[in-house]
């Protein structure tokens, strides 16, 4: 191992170090913002479905697919203890 890959090796070990340094204190925060964003994003594809009127509905109908698989988690993170609507039961 020659000094300059010695030193590559140093130099990607200090940076993931200091990247972990200055990022670990905020991953909880990083994690509730993501979580909030993506219960947002469940509110807009199923608003049409729980009677809020959605101008782009026609565009979000197409990811209903992606948003079912997600749909459990969400109505309980929501405090719904069923699901809220009629057509999907997964409870």
């Amino acid at each position: 191992m020659s000094a300059l890959d010695r030193l590559r090796s140093v130099q990607a070990r200090l940076g993931a170090g200091l990247h972990e340094f200055y990022v670990a204190p905020y991953r909880r925060t990083f994690a509730r913002a993501q979580r909030d964003e993506e219960d947002l994003f469940m509110m807009l594809v199923l608003s049409e479905a729980l009677g809020v009127p959605n101008p782009a509905s026609y565009y979000t109908v197409e990811l209903l697919p992606v948003v079912y698989d997600r749909f459990h988690d969400w109505h309980r993170r929501m405090g719904m203890e069923r699901s809220p609507l009629e057509h999907i039961s997964c409870c």
